[in-house]
């Protein structure tokens, strides 16, 4: 949805926040029983009539950002529009924070910036703590939906990663609310490796078409790709 509005807009700021609501409406309603079910606060934002943002820290902001890394070419119109996509559900500043977090550590990762460049950079401009290891986080993890909470969790899971696989079993294999993290990470893994072929044409047979066309469109507009 996020990358669907991109594309309607050109990712021009001014007009993003109505359109991103318009299409995660559009799509959320379409699929209104996803595996895993939406959080409650996003589903009954799917049906309200007056669709108003309920100050929500929970890591779906920061889920759903990764087109943002792509549709952009600095650092600032990165961190923008990752507000601007987060801020239509999730306006609490630590919704925010998570969403731009994960679009910056992105944009770096896809800019070429060195892994230790992107640690540095995070922990400094949002205060995360980047100094922990999957191993030191798995005996003492639990579920947990909040950005300062999972956010970080993600971005170590990256860090500490050699390849794309690698990267999504280390977010995995920490527990919690796995889907969300792995989305995360894998949103960063993209960046720096890209998705092996095998792994993108498995994923990509498992999508309905609408969300196919919407994905290879976003992919030759954004990514280069055929």
């Amino acid at each position: 949805a996020v990358g669907s509005a991109l594309m309607k807009t050109n990712a021009r700021d001014q007009s993003l926040a109505p359109v991103i609501i318009g299409e995660m409406r559009r799509i959320g309603r379409a699929y209104p029983h996803p595996m895993g079910s939406y959080g409650g606060g996003f589903a009954a934002w799917l049906q309200s009539p007056t669709p108003e943002p309920y100050n929500s820290w929970g890591n779906g902001s920061a889920m759903r950002v990764s087109p943002v890394i792509w549709a952009y070419d600095s650092l600032e119109e990165v961190l923008r529009a990752a507000k601007v996509s987060s801020e239509v559900t999730h306006n609490h500043p630590d919704g925010i924070k998570g969403a731009q977090a994960i679009a910056s550590a992105g944009f770096l990762a896809r800019t070429g910036y060195a892994k230790s460049e992107i640690k540095n950079y995070i922990s400094s401009q949002f205060g995360y703590d980047l100094d922990r290891t999957l191993d030191e986080i798995r005996p003492v993890y639990g579920f947990e939906v909040s950005c300062p909470g999972s956010v970080p969790e993600a971005i170590i899971a990256f860090l500490e990663s050699g390849d794309f696989e690698s990267a999504i079993r280390g977010a995995i294999s920490i527990g919690g609310d796995s889907d969300t993290i792995a989305a995360m990470t894998g949103a960063l893994a993209e960046a720096a490796y890209g998705v092996p072929y095998i792994i993108r044409r498995e994923a990509f047979s498992r999508l309905p078409l609408i969300l196919k066309g919407i994905v290879e469109e976003f992919e030759s507009k954004y990514q280069g790709h055929a």
